[in-house]
C-alpha cells in the first residue's frame, strides 16, 4: 500500500502522453527463488491502465505446491501457512490471461516477472508473448545519471511512503505511480524516447537459464554458462559479477552474445576475493569442465649435455616439473607447433643448423644449409662450438623469467563489501596453494608444498604482477 498522496497529474495530460496510447498491463510477481525453471509463483498482481486511467487492479495469492524458503518468507512476508489455501496457478491461469489479454506487459525488471509467466503458461501449452516494457530500462533513460534504478531507489527520490514493500500489488502500485510521475515531470519527446529503450518483442527476451541469478552480487568472481549437466559453453571472470551475467541475459546484446545466451541452459558462479583469485578460480573451473580445451601443457626445449652430438636440443614437458630442477632450458611453450615456431624464427634469424638445434633430423647437409641460411656446422664448414656459442646467443630471448623473491611469497585478497578472503602462495612461479579462510591459510603456510609448474597460471601471474601496484601486494614468506 502507498500511503503518500497520490499524483495530481492531470488526467488529461495522461490521457494525451504516448505512453498511455495503448493498454497497459503493470504486473508485480512475488515467487519461491529467482530460478523460474525452478521455482513457482506465489502472489500475482495485475493493475490495467487505458487512456491514462486504472480500470482494474487484482491481486491473489498462488500455491506454488512447493515449500517457500525461510529466507523468501523473510523478505515477502508470504509464508507457508498464507498460501496453503490459495489456488494453485492453473486454477487462475484463464483468469490471469483474461487480463492480460490485448496489452503491453509491463513490470520493474520485466525480465524476471515475463519469464515466471512464460514458464507458467507454458506448463499449459499456452503461448505467452506480448510486447514488454520494463520500467527499470524506463528509468534508466529517464534519468542515466542516477546510478541505481530498482523500486527501492525510485521510492527514495520520488519521496513514496510505503507500507508492505514486496507484496505484489503495493509493488505494481508504486511502478504505476511512477509512470504518473514521469509523464508529469518529463518532456513528451523524452517520454517516447525512453519508451523506445524500455520496449522489446516477447520473442527478444532470452529464457533465463537455470542458477540463481537473481542473488549474484555486484562483486569480483567466475561465472560458467552451461548448455547441460557439464557442456561448457563459456567460462570467464570479472569485476562485476552480477552485470556481466544479467547483461547477457538482458538488454540488446549483439548478434553473438545473443547468440550464446539462447544456448545456455545453466549458470554457476563464484564469488572471488580480487582480481587474481577471480582468475585462478577460472583457471581451475576451465580445466575441470574442458580439460581437453584448456590442457595442462608446457614445453621447453633442454640443452642436452652431450654437446658433440646432434642434435644438442631436446623439447621436452615441464608441466607439474619443479623449475628449479630444470637446469639449461628454455622456453615455455603450449604446444609443439609453437615450441617448434619460436626456435625456426631464431634458426633463421641467427644462420643455426635446424639439424644442430632439434628442427630437422637427417644426414648431410641441412636444406637450410642449401638456400644459404645456415653457416654449414652439419656440412663440417663450421665448428660446433662457434655454432652453440651462437645458439646460447640466441637462446637468451627464451630463458624463463628470474624469480624476483629469494622463496615463496604469499598475497592476501579482501573483498570488504562481501568479506570474501583468499591468500595465494607462490614459488618459482608455480601456485602452492590458494586458502579462502584463516585456518586454510594457516595450514597453507604451515606446509612445504612441492612446486608444480603450470604454464597458465605463470601467465597469469606474471601479468598481475606487471599492473601497476601489485607488487607492492606481495609478501615475501
Amino acid at each position: 500500500m502507498i500511503l503518500s498522496a497520490p499524483p495530481t497529474t492531470d488526467p488529461s495530460l495522461l490521457a494525451a502522453s504516448p505512453l498511455f496510447e495503448r493498454p497497459l498491463v503493470i504486473v508485480d510477481l512475488e515467487t519461491t527463488g529467482a530460478d523460474p525453471n525452478r521455482d513457482r509463483i506465489t502472489e500475482i498482481a495485475i493493475v490495467r491502465i487505458e487512456g491514462g486511467r486504472c480500470v482494474d487492479s487484482w491481486s491473489s495469492l498462488v500455491d506454488p505446491e512447493m515449500p517457500i524458503p525461510a529466507r523468501i518468507q523473510a523478505f515477502t512476508h508470504i509464508s507457508n501457512e498464507m498460501v496453503a489455501g490459495a489456488p494453485n496457478f492453473r486454477a487462475l491461469a484463464d483468469e490471469v490471461a483474461e487480463r492480460l489479454a490485448g496489452a503491453i506487459f509491463v513490470a520493474h525488471n520485466a525480465r524476471f516477472d515475463f519469464n515466471f509467466l512464460r514458464a507458467a503458461f507454458a506448463e499449459r501449452g499456452v503461448r505467452f508473448d506480448p510486447p514488454v516494457l520494463c520500467t527499470v530500462k524506463f528509468s534508466r533513460a529517464l534519468a542515466p545519471h542516477l546510478p541505481r534504478h530498482g523500486l527501492d531507489a525510485i521510492i527514495a527520490r520520488q519521496g513514496y511512503e510505503v507500507e508492505d514493500r514486496h507484496r505484489a500489488l503495493t509493488d505494481a502500485e508504486l511502478v504505476w505511480r511512477f509512470l504518473q510521475d514521469a509523464v508529469a515531470e518529463h518532456a513528451t519527446e523524452r517520454i517516447v524516447a525512453a519508451m523506445e529503450r524500455a520496449s522489446s518483442a516477447a520473442a527478444a527476451i532470452p529464457v533465463l537459464p537455470q542458477g540463481d541469478l537473481e542473488a549474484l552480487p555486484e562483486a569480483p568472481g567466475v561465472y560458467l554458462f552451461l548448455n547441460g549437466e557439464d557442456g561448457l559453453l563459456q567460462v570467464g571472470h570479472t569485476a562485476h559479477l552480477r552485470s556481466k551475467v544479467l547483461g547477457t541475459f538482458t538488454g540488446r546484446s549483439d548478434p553473438r552474445s545473443a547468440k550464446l545466451a539462447a544456448q545456455v541452459k545453466r549458470v554457476e558462479a563464484v564469488v572471488a576475493a580480487g582480481e587474481l583469485d577471480a582468475q585462478l578460480i577460472e583457471h581451475r573451473l576451465a580445466r575441470r569442465y574442458a580439460p581437453d580445451k584448456y590442457p595442462n601443457r608446457a614445453l621447453g626445449w633442454r640443452w642436452l649435455t652431450d654437446a658433440d652430438a646432434s642434435p644438442v636440443l631436446s623439447l621436452e614437458e615441464l608441466a607439474g616439473s619443479d623449475p628449479s630442477e630444470w637446469g639449461r632450458c628454455f622456453g615455455a611453450f603450449r604446444g609443439e607447433r609453437e615450441a617448434e615456431n619460436a626456435l625456426r624464427e631464431l634458426a633463421l634469424l641467427h644462420r643455426l643448423c635446424p639439424q644442430r638445434v632439434g628442427l630437422e633430423f637427417g644426414e648431410g647437409p641441412c636444406q637450410a644449409h642449401g638456400l644459404r641460411r645456415c653457416n654449414g656446422v652439419c656440412a663440417g664448414q663450421e665448428n660446433a662450438a662457434e655454432h652453440d656459442a651462437r645458439l646460447a646467443v640466441a637462446l637468451v630471448p627464451l630463458k624463463m623469467r628470474l624469480w624476483p623473491w629469494e622463496g615463496p611469497v604469499a598475497i592476501r585478497e579482501v573483498f570488504e563489501p562481501s568479506g570474501h578472503a583468499a591468500t595465494h602462495v607462490f614459488d618459482r612461479w608455480c601456485l602452492l596453494g590458494s586458502a579462502h579462510d584463516e585456518a586454510e591459510a594457516a595450514e597453507l603456510l604451515s606446509l612445504e608444498a612441492p612446486r608444480r609448474f603450470d604454464l597458465d597460471v605463470f601467465r597469469l601471474f606474471a601479468r598481475w604482477l606487471a599492473q601497476p601496484g601489485n607488487t607492492a601486494k606481495v609478501h615475501v614468506l
